[in-house]
């Protein structure tokens, strides 16, 4: 199953991206749901996937959180479940996501999606990162208001945030294959006529608050010799009590050394940004094969499948994967990056396959179970 994406990137680029919403009617042609409602809701029973329902059942607002047991209680309408990274559990929802890749990956958040009953909704809110959201089955209408930093928000119940009224600058009706994209910061609603499926592309960033804290934190693990303030030239002061412009100047140089240096921040950042948003569907190897086992595997024709939407990301000369540096030359890493399913002959050098045997036992990739390539089928 593969739906196609219709969408004149450089236009939308231009003209929409963090700029304005938009729908962009039959994206999809022929769309085709990769989910069903009661895959959706399996998932929700899991403990390792975050999920919640919401309920404005008589104008009153509900939310829990999962896993969830059962469903039976809730009626016929007014009531979303939302599931968050599906694209990391499910192969083809999964499929949702790869036409999205040329957006710069360090940005993309995840795929959640959400099933909605009739007259169901999350309520208004504003978002703090930028979405497409795709219709699938059914119908969903979307009220979306301009930008406005003096909206005031409130807690229409202790996981909903809610935004005041505004004036819709978008109001209409959106169906299968259609995508709505909304910017950060956009006030939106979306309500579902009848039974329906939504998917959101997420792509979020953190703030400069956020990035400074967790720099500082590299700083402190990876700096154990601290830069002390240092005034060899000195000359009294005419008020010992007043702080100098030029101390203020060279504390404020020192500190912005250290996010200028290339080695440390680059290094900081790309670990940092491959570590997972959300539980991924990571499973170590145990026991751990060792080299000799990896490579009669491998031999035997079983294919490398990557973790799906495991994060793999390059700064310079240099890639990381889920928090760790990817110690292979570059030409290796686009391949590692753009391909993932691997067979033998693409990484049969030593080096290549000493890494990809910690990768592997790490459970970053894996032999696909279907494949039932097992030890004994090859002479171990």
């Amino acid at each position: 199953m593969s739906n196609k994406l219709t969408i004149n990137w450089d236009d939308f680029l231009t003209n929409y991206w963090q700029k304005k919403p938009v729908i962009l009617r039959n994206a999809f042609s022929n769309f085709i749901d990769p989910i069903s409602p009661e895959e959706l809701a399996g998932l929700a029973m899991e403990e390792e996937i975050e999920s919640r329902i919401v309920t404005n059942k008589n104008g009153k607002w509900e939310a829990k959180y999962g896993p969830f047991i059962d469903f039976s209680d809730l009626g016929e309408d007014h009531w979303s479940l939302l599931v968050q990274a599906v694209d990391h559990w499910h192969e083809q929802a999964a499929t949702l996501v790869e036409p999205f890749k040329c957006i710069p990956q360090w940005q993309f958040e995840d795929l959640m999606i959400s099933y909605a009953t009739q007259g169901a909704g999350v309520g208004p809110h504003i978002d703090n990162y930028d979405v497409f959201i795709i219709q699938g089955k059914g119908r969903r209408r979307w009220q979306v208001g301009d930008r406005n930093p003096n909206y005031k928000q409130f807690s229409a119940h202790k996981a909903l945030l809610h935004v005041e009224d505004y004036q819709p600058i978008i109001d209409e009706e959106i169906t299968a294959g259609d995508i709505l994209y909304i910017p950060i910061g956009f006030p939106h609603n979306g309500i579902s006529i009848g039974e329906s499926l939504s998917y959101s592309v997420g792509f979020r960033t953190q703030t400069s608050q956020d990035l400074l804290n967790g720099f500082a934190d590299y700083i402190i693990d990876n700096l154990p010799n601290g830069i002390f303030y240092q005034d060899p030239g000195l000359k009294l002061p005419k008020d010992p009590y007043l702080i100098q412009p030029y101390e203020i100047e060279k504390l404020k140089s020192q500190m912005i050394d250290l996010i200028n240096n290339p080695a440390l921040f680059n290094d900081w950042f790309g670990k940092h940004i491959t570590m997972p948003m959300h539980e991924l569907n990571i499973i170590p190897v145990e026991p751990a094969y060792d080299l000799d086992e990896f490579e009669a595997i491998l031999k035997a024709g079983a294919e490398l499948y990557r973790v799906p939407s495991i994060r793999i990301l390059k700064i310079g000369d240099t890639a990381y994967i889920n928090g760790k540096k990817i110690p292979l030359p570059m030409t290796t890493i686009n391949l590692l990056c753009e391909t993932e399913v691997l067979c033998y002959e693409q990484i049969q050098d030593d080096i290549t396959l000493d890494v990809m045997l910690k990768f592997v036992n790490l459970g970053y990739w894996y032999f696909a179970e279907e494949q039932n390539f097992h030890l004994n089928n090859i002479g171990y």
